[in-house]
């Protein structure tokens, strides 16, 4: 389907914010908004999110990728994931504005992208979000950083026989053995000064209860070369408010295992971009055109 793609200046608590809009001729009743993680701004790293915007557009469906508050050439403060909730909410009702066909919308978010569409929904319950597309969503805490290092870094560096000829020598590794009592401490004690005493349940728990409650269907795509997706993998799988994360009933997950964490490679990328868009074409199908004879 042929499409156009046009700029897009969206107000937000005083503030403009730009986005690019990737519009079909005739666009399906559900849009995307591709959230951007920081530090970046709405190209994403390799041009990921134009060449997502775009594909997705071709197959019909109308796409809005922005820079929130303080990122790219928008204006206003910087901020990070846990603070925009009102920059997506100024994005969606942007969308629905200039295409007022859309019905409905999918929030796509990498990395605190992911975290803070999450948040979005746990913040807002907006009807208007009936799909959360998320690759390697951001969980970070000492204690979870900690763990994954120890399973995926440590482990792996005492099987090999290189680290411990340098232990024997007094070379480098020896300087790592501090490192790792240290992350084992944190990882199994749990960091100093946690959350119980902050004032509302930690991003991670709100993101949890957002995943849980939700009733639109999920795609969560976890590369195989990347710490952060390693470490969701983690929290999800030991932390008590995930505990029924993976049997979410409308979850569609892919491990994509040469992937790294932006999909920076041309084959990782074709791949997550076909995940994408079969997903997107088969859950949110087109209606069918009767405006022709």
């Amino acid at each position: 389907m042929n499409y156009t793609e046009e700029t897009a200046l969206l107000a937000c608590a005083g503030d403009t914010l730009l986005g690019i809009l990737a519009k079909p001729d005739i666009p399906a009743e559900t849009g995307v908004l591709v959230i951007v993680g920081g530090p970046q701004y709405r190209v994403g790293s390799h041009r990921q999110f134009v060449l997502l915007s775009r594909a997705l557009a071709a197959a019909g469906y109308a796409v809005l990728r922005f820079d929130y508050r303080g990122m790219g050439d928008s204006t206003g403060a910087q901020r990070d994931f846990e603070a925009v909730s009102a920059d997506i909410a100024a994005a969606i009702d942007a969308l629905q504005q200039r295409l007022p066909a859309i019905k409905q919308v999918v929030l796509w978010g990498l990395c605190d992208g992911a975290s803070a569409a999450l948040l979005y929904c746990h913040e807002t319950h907006d009807p208007r979000v009936s799909g959360l597309c998320l690759l390697n969503p951001w969980v970070r805490s000492e204690a979870s950083l900690a763990r994954t290092q120890v399973k995926h870094y440590y482990t792996q560096r005492l099987m090999q026989k290189e680290f411990w000829t340098k232990l024997l020598r007094g070379g480098v590794a020896l300087k790592a053995l501090p490192g790792l009592a240290r992350n084992i401490q944190v990882a199994f004690a749990g960091a100093p000064g946690s959350d119980a005493a902050a004032p509302q349940p930690p991003y991670q728990h709100r993101m949890a209860a957002a995943w849980d409650s939700f009733n639109g269907n999920i795609l969560l795509l976890l590369s195989g070369d990347d710490y952060t997706a390693k470490e969701f993998i983690e929290y999800a799988s030991k932390d008590a408010a995930w505990k029924k994360a993976f049997t979410h009933p409308h979850l569609q997950r892919h491990d994509l295992p040469d992937a790294d964490h932006t999909f920076s490679s041309a084959l990782s990328c074709a791949k997550s971009e076909v995940l994408i868009l079969s997903w997107v074409c088969t859950t949110f199908a087109r209606e069918p055109d009767t405006s022709r004879p």
